[in-house]
């Protein structure tokens, strides 16, 4: 049987690289870079400049069976990017997964989003999600899903790189008290991304802890885990109640054994270096 070929849009970054990683010992796995130049010389990369090239002559060379979108970059370009994707999808035995964010329910702050609810974002960043996953919802439902993620961290996510580099420097480090989340690492992520591909899946997918935290909590266990520290923490305070940024699983679970608590992501994926 031909393995299936997979072709992952901005796999230089922290989430595409982490997939590209789970995904190519099990798959005919191929990448774009944009800039990083540790890539140039792997054949499975191609060089994509969102800005300048089209996409159109990557998914001609590769033929992919499924397109993975982490792509970052300019808004405008991104949403272009994806228009021509979903032509090439209309035409070609092909699904895209695209990896969307609990931010499509930013505008929401009162209760946790689930899966079927209405998307609404007071946020730029939400709002260009949204966009695209709009797009998406047109086209036939076999054909893609939205993979909606909240904060990622893992030991080499940007955010534990960040953090880490605030309290070598005895910087401080901003911690929303108020805001209640759900969140994921990298690990759990790209094993959940691979269950989907196996099976075939498709549709809206939460794809993070089952449970929620406040945020400086969330950051405080981080820290406590990393070592003996004593954080300068910033505490900002965008409203006096609490408000939620976590997208929850509901309406598409994933077996249990793929299923992942914030107490999981502080105890077994953040070391101490």
């Amino acid at each position: 049987m031909k393995k299936k070929r997979i072709l992952i849009l901005g796999a230089s970054g922290f989430i595409g690289n982490a997939i590209y990683k789970e995904l190519c010992s099990y798959f005919d796995t191929y990448g774009t870079y944009c800039s990083n130049t540790l890539f140039q010389d792997n054949r499975q990369f191609y060089r994509y400049d969102l800005q300048e090239d089209d996409i159109f002559r990557i998914l001609e060379r590769v033929k992919p069976h499924f397109i993975i979108s982490a792509l970052r970059g300019s808004f405008g370009a991104q949403i272009q990017a994806h228009q021509h994707i979903i032509e090439y999808l209309l035409k070609n035995p092909c699904k895209l997964y695209f990896i969307s964010s609990a931010n499509v329910f930013d505008a929401y702050s009162k209760f946790p989003s689930y899966e079927m609810d209405k998307t609404l974002s007071e946020s730029i960043y939400g709002r260009l999600k949204i966009k695209i996953e709009n797009m998406l919802m047109r086209i036939p439902k076999k054909k893609m899903a939205i993979l909606r993620v909240p904060m990622v961290f893992g030991n080499t996510s940007p955010r534990i790189k960040e953090i880490r580099l605030l309290l070598e420097n005895n910087d401080p480090i901003e911690v929303f008290p108020n805001l209640i989340i759900n969140v994921t690492n990298d690990d759990r992520l790209t094993q959940q991304i691979h269950y989907l591909i196996n099976r075939d899946k498709y549709g809206i997918f939460h794809l993070g802890s089952e449970d929620l935290i406040q945020h400086e909590e969330f950051i405080k266990e981080i820290i406590r885990k990393m070592g003996n520290y004593h954080p300068i923490l910033k505490r900002v305070y965008t409203t006096n109640e609490d408000r939620y940024l976590a997208a929850l699983p509901k309406d598409h679970l994933l077996p249990k054994n793929l299923r992942i608590s914030y107490q999981e992501i502080i105890d077994h994926h953040l070391t101490v270096e």
